[in-house]
């Protein structure tokens, strides 16, 4: 065989495996990190998301942030690291989030992102615009409010609002 034909087995067997690697995360649930409970996935419940919006009676944006985190855990149940969190965490992101006077995320603004983890970004950011329409901000019309985002390694999380500590 000449080279120009190896690399064509190459290419054709490297594309064959993605393709087997993407039907298999399709078609399978991933398994659960250690000390979770089996057949609890560490990624989206999969559970639909209800398109009515809980009404906040906040009045600053720090009240805003325990309605909101309770919404974000609400949506991401099987998502939410359950105990302390180990103390070494894959990321720490801060992350400024604003919600008009429908509960619509309107605009996301890092104040701390995790640089070292692209991916983390992409995925909070996707996680909260998911998780609209948040709870309606009604006594403040429209809200800005802060957050930190624990990150474990397994893809789990806690908020900084309703987070049950560290080891």
């Amino acid at each position: 065989m000449n080279k120009n034909t190896n690399r064509l087995y190459a290419l054709l067997a490297a594309t064959a495996a993605g393709i087997a690697a993407l039907i298999a995360g399709c078609s399978s649930t991933p398994s659960a990190p250690p000390g979770s409970a089996p057949g609890e996935s560490p990624f989206a419940s999969g559970q639909p998301r209800t398109p009515e919006s809980t009404v906040s009676g906040a009045t600053s944006p720090r009240a805003y942030r325990r309605d909101a985190a309770n919404h974000l855990y609400g949506q991401n149940t099987q998502r939410i690291f359950k105990g302390k969190m180990p103390p070494l965490l894959y990321a720490i992101g801060v992350l400024q989030v604003e919600v008009d006077g429908k509960g619509q995320v309107t605009a996301l603004n890092w104040m701390r992102a995790p640089t070292h983890a692209p991916e983390v970004v992409a995925e909070i950011e996707r996680t909260v615009r998911l998780a609209a329409p948040f709870p309606v901000p009604v006594r403040m019309g429209r809200v800005t409010y802060t957050d930190t985002w624990l990150w474990h390694s397994s893809g789990r999380f806690q908020l900084d609002t309703l987070t049950e500590g560290q080891l």
